[in-house]
């Protein structure tokens, strides 16, 4: 008989690292979006030089919860604190397992008394969801999965578009859509915008330093919009991103997006495996690079080790605020960006033109992922395992290979440090592992975010140096 649930697909697996380590569902998709407009190295480009449209529509879950404790399964669930989580405001979420282990994040939206929307990946979304069920919660919870990574031609729809204006020209563009100026609100604060005389939701947001906005709306109205901003945007030098460019924009900003959710071991959480389906994000998710251990544990990650620290706030009772108040942070792995070795680099390139070895794993441009949730070992001068790489792809801006990481505290800015790429014994079963061999590569510890602009002028938190 067919897996059922999650547990059932792990039980009758027996290993639960071979399982995900073989996964046939391939890397992350971004869907429905084309993969380029103009070309993904102008594109961007665009998002630090003029201006950008972000289509978010597609790549992500949408789940309402709508009721009068919808704030308190928030923050039963959250290491954020929600004691100043008013009306029009949004805040990042991020939910640990009862060791202490990040499940996933996303954003929430309070968009009404007692409604609020989370967006984001599936994990967190799930956990939200169980809770919900099965918490004795008195609210009403439902679910906008994400587009169909390949929608083989059939119509997609979903409850709301989603778009972004960012980039040093963003505010321009917005008061030419507005007729007149726009008030700079506080950062992740909402309102609301007239846009082709559609009446749309905003968050303000911003990246490389210029404020911007997120703007939301239902979905039949995609395209008058869509189009409205493209138009307005055009005097502005303005270039509408595809999937390929955005999966990028997170080597530059900081965030990692992927961790493994911590969910597929201890007895606690059960209950929450056999919930999940075996056609769940949890039961297909791929795991790829060098790092291999037997303990499927050894995945899993802290707050502090993605940059999260400074969300745990302990004036409020949560799932994991036991184990997390027993955690010094100070013996945390931080996060890092990496900045690979443009010599090292080369060879890899190169050994896709040398037809007398077998050559590296590929790496892909932008996006060098070939997994779900990417594990590369780092290595130091003599040999040991001192971190995780964990999103590795290539920056048209800095012109460098990039990736984020988290390292061992003891590792300081500037060192030089050994990424191993490739998957060990010529590759897993994965349907995006080519027979390869493996590279050490080097790389150097750098600031999280990357790129100067965004340390220097993002809202202080996940995103700035005071996350390092």
């Amino acid at each position: 008989m067919s897996a059922r649930n999650l547990q059932e697909v792990l039980d009758a697996s027996g290993n639960t690292v071979d399982l995900l380590r073989n996964s046939q569902v391939g890397a992350y998709v971004y869907p429905v979006v084309a993969s380029e407009f103009t070309n993904w190295r102008s594109e961007v480009r665009a998002w630090r030089d003029t201006a950008v449209l972000f289509d978010q529509s597609h790549h992500m879950d949408n789940l309402f919860i709508k009721g009068p404790d919808a704030l308190r399964l928030i923050s039963d669930t959250a290491i954020n604190s929600v004691a100043q989580f008013p009306v029009n405001r949004a805040k990042q979420y991020v939910p640990t397992t009862p060791s202490g282990h990040v499940i996933g994040d996303g954003i929430l939206f309070h968009e009404a008394e007692d409604e609020f929307v989370y967006v984001g990946r599936s994990p967190a979304a799930n956990w939200l969801l169980f809770h919900g069920e099965t918490g004795g919660y008195d609210v009403e919870v439902a679910v906008d999965r994400r587009s169909p990574s390949r929608p083989m031609g059939k119509p997609v729809s979903r409850r709301y578009w989603r778009l972004q204006i960012q980039g040093p020209n963003a505010w321009p563009i917005i008061e030419k859509l507005n007729g007149g100026p726009v008030e700079q609100l506080k950062f992740f604060s909402m309102d609301y915008l007239t846009v082709a005389g559609e009446r749309v939701r905003t968050l303000r947001h911003g990246m490389a330093g210029a404020p911007g906005l997120e703007l939301w709306g239902p979905y039949g109205s995609y395209d008058k919009v869509r189009d409205a901003i493209l138009e307005a945007g055009q005097e502005f030098g303005m270039l509408a991103v595809g999937a390929r460019a955005y999966s990028s924009n997170t080597l530059e900003s900081g965030w990692i997006p992927s961790p493994l959710p911590a969910v597929y071991s201890g007895e606690e959480l059960r209950s929450y495996r056999e919930w999940l389906g075996a056609d769940s994000y949890e039961a297909t998710n791929a795991v790829a690079g060098s790092f291999v251990s037997d303990r499927i544990e050894d995945y899993y990650l802290t707050p502090w080790e993605l940059g999260y620290g400074s969300f745990v706030k302990f004036d409020h009772d949560f799932i994991g605020r036991e184990a997390l108040e027993k955690i010094d942070p100070a013996t945390q792995r931080r996060k890092v960006t990496l900045a690979w070795n443009a010599e090292d680099m080369t060879r890899i390139f190169a050994s896709l033109f040398d037809p007398g070895s077998e050559g590296y794993k590929y790496f892909d441009l932008p996006n060098a992922n070939y997994g779900s949730s990417n594990y590369d070992s780092i290595l130091d001068d003599a040999g040991n395992t001192v971190g995780v790489s964990l999103f590795t792809g290539y920056s048209a801006n800095e012109k460098r290979a990039l990736s984020l990481a988290t390292v061992d505290p003891n590792i300081e800015l500037g060192t030089e440090v050994r990424v191993v790429w490739g998957e060990p014994d010529g590759g897993t079963r994965k349907t995006t592992v080519e027979p390869h061999r493996q590279l050490e590569v080097r790389a150097v510890v750098s600031p999280a975010p990357y790129s100067v602009t965004a340390r220097k002028e993002y809202r202080a938190g996940w995103r700035t140096a005071q996350a390092i």
